[in-house]
């Protein structure tokens, strides 16, 4: 009788594509995959471990599961992910319930790893996160009309809040033949939208090409026939080259949008956190994205509370986000993280202060998206259709705008029977909190 095998996927999506590879692993080793834990004879559990509530999320998954083994049927518990690369030996230390632990350059070993859980027997496997290969093969978790695609793994920016380099080793591209194999794969499926992620999408091809090859990329992932939007997560702005912004502008399958986490606008704390860009290049690359690309959505990210932050430094960020008006933005207190530099830092901020500071900015910024998303009111959108509310007899999508699982949603109404995955014309016309609502046109 087959190992039945659970599977609980926390973090970003690059550790889900890291998911659905071992998901494909063990289905073609024999294993029988559950989607309910109280089926399962073994878990594993993909941790995330960026920052400490990411790390409190996944003990408090292990313990959940650990409930099942303690009162039910399950034999075996595998951590696998950043919080098994980050501290190792450490999990199996200090959580008994934990049966085996191998390492994001590991995944390889997966099968050995549920066996031996099953078999009540401990193992570990650390390869070097360097040498781990690209996989290919995968189950597809996400619905079928959209697809994560990783192009790179590793980073080697060293940022002093960031733990990703010791956890995901040294930056490294796939080939272009390599991943257009894989998006025709994924289009054959049924998948129209593709979304690129990496530690650094726009570092794209230097390792291995010699300079940076993020828009040859679009030109060969547009050419497949069935792909219809590919979406750049995960930017950085100081390597965002001209060539690139004019694949956002002019080919019509990349949607204009662009994930360009910034952190902050001080040049200080840009400083301190040894991020390569500063005031003068990040408000330089914002304008030219804007009066090239017209109607680009931008999203951002920024991180608040980070040491030695000033009120100054605090007032200019809230400031520049006051003039910039992201279309998307999100927040972080920063997190002291071991084993970083900015973690023996003086002059951290008490977290109270830092929540005080999150809270303002976010504040400021529901006021913005609300005042975008009202001009939004009377316009047409192209909405890529995901699903049907039936408690509310809705329909609910995305517009190129909005990243899935991160953005926010359309809600319509329509005169026929959408499927999912359908294009469809939308008109707005109202807003609720960060979603819109509509109705489809007739077509």
């Amino acid at each position: 009788m087959a190992i039945k095998v659970g599977f609980v996927s926390l973090g970003c999506p690059k550790n889900l594509l890291d998911t659905e590879n071992m998901l494909y692993m063990l289905a073609e080793d024999g294993f029988e995959l559950v989607p309910e834990d109280v089926d399962a004879d073994v878990i594993i559990i993909n941790t995330c471990a960026f920052i400490e509530s990411a790390k409190q999320e996944a003990i408090d998954n292990i313990l959940d599961v650990a409930w099942l083994k303690e009162n039910h049927t399950l034999k075996g518990i595998v951590v696998t992910g950043c919080l098994a690369q980050r501290y190792k030996e450490e999990v199996l230390e200090r959580m008994p319930e934990v049966d085996c632990v191998i390492g994001t350059g590991s995944i390889a070993h997966i099968a050995d790893a549920v066996r031996a859980a099953y078999n009540g027997e401990r193992y570990t496997c650390f390869d070097d996160v360097n040498d781990a290969p690209f996989y290919s093969e995968r189950v597809i978790t996400t619905p079928e009309y959209f697809a994560y695609l990783k192009i790179a793994e590793g980073c080697d920016n060293r940022c002093t809040y960031c733990v990703i380099p010791d956890i995901r080793g040294k930056f490294r591209s796939r080939s272009i033949d390599d991943i257009v194999a894989e998006a025709k794969d994924l289009a054959a499926l049924g998948v129209k939208e593709l979304c690129l992620v990496a530690q650094d999408t726009t570092r794209y091809g230097e390792d291995i090409y010699g300079t940076y090859c993020l828009d040859s990329l679009l030109q060969a992932l547009s050419e497949i026939e069935g792909i219809q939007w590919i979406r750049l997560m995960y930017c950085y702005a100081d390597r965002l080259t001209d060539s690139v912004i004019d694949e956002i502008a002019n080919n019509p399958k990349v949607v204009k949008y662009i994930d360009l986490p910034l952190q902050h606008i001080s040049d200080p704390v840009l400083k301190r956190m040894n991020r390569r860009d500063n005031e003068e290049s990040i408000r330089g690359m914002i304008t030219k994205l804007r009066e090239r690309v017209p109607g680009i959505t931008i999203r951002t990210t920024f991180i608040t509370g980070f040491p030695g932050e000033t009120e100054e430094d605090f007032e200019k960020l809230k400031s520049f986000i006051k003039e910039i008006r992201f279309e998307r933005l999100g927040v972080f207190e920063y997190s002291r993280e071991e084993n970083t530099p900015a973690y023996d830092l003086p002059d951290q901020i008490p977290e109270k202060l830092k929540r005080r500071r999150y809270d303002i900015l976010m504040k400021e910024q529901r006021r913005i998206h609300k005042e975008l998303n009202e001009f939004a009111v009377g316009k047409t959108l192209n909405v890529l259709c995901e699903g049907y509310d039936r408690a509310a007899e809705i329909y609910y999508g995305r517009s190129q705008s909005d990243a899935p699982d991160i953005d926010g949603k359309i809600y319509f109404s329509a005169p026929r029977r959408l499927k999912d995955g359908e294009m469809v014309e939308v008109e707005v016309t109202e807003v609720i909190d960060y979603d819109l609502c509509g109705r489809a046109l007739k077509k």
